[in-house]
């Protein structure tokens, strides 16, 4: 049975978790202004395919992380709330997979994977705990755990390789 003391005790789990989410949202805030010459009107696609997801993504695991540290839950409530992201979550990933497997700018499947099935994944995962935390099952915190972890893993790959993409870019120009 689902309680208040249960998700307490991932205390620190939500902790580490929002913290690396926010701070590396933050940093790739930094790499992209490092990087601003990439930001043009030619890579507008670019930006919206690659780079606004990851944000969306980050930004999705220090709200839950952060939601999960308040000092009293209503299960109800913050099914609902975790639902939500999900939904709003699960349909942005289904227009990036498409849109990453559309276009001409990647033909890697490791690139297919982490932009767009693997946060759809993380995203139905949420979805699943949010439906469970609903019913109260202990299985609910699992699921939410594993579903930020693997949002947070993919997007520290996604960061990298677009780091990596604007060094590169930044190079050839010169």
């Amino acid at each position: 049975m689902w309680t208040v003391e249960a998700l307490k005790e991932w205390h620190d789990f939500y902790v580490l978790v929002g913290t690396a989410g926010a701070t590396l949202l933050g940093l790739l805030f930094i790499a992209v202004s490092l990087g601003a010459g990439y930001l043009t009107k030619e890579s507008q696609s670019a930006t919206r395919t690659f780079m606004s997801p990851v944000v969306i993504h980050f930004t999705s695991v220090f709200f839950l992380s952060a939601l999960a540290l308040f000092p009293s839950h209503q299960a109800k409530f913050l099914a609902v709330l975790v639902g939500a992201t999900a939904l709003i979550g699960a349909i942005i990933s289904t227009y990036i997979t498409i849109q990453v497997v559309r276009t001409d700018m990647t033909n890697y499947l490791q690139d297919y994977l982490a932009y767009g099935l693997l946060p759809g994944v993380g995203y139905l995962v949420l979805l699943v705990a949010a439906v469970s935390i609903y019913l109260q099952k202990d299985f609910g915190l699992n699921a939410l755990a594993a579903a930020l972890l693997l949002l947070a893993i993919a997007n520290i790959r996604n960061a990298w390789d677009l780091t990596l993409t604007m060094v590169l870019r930044h190079q050839r120009n010169d």
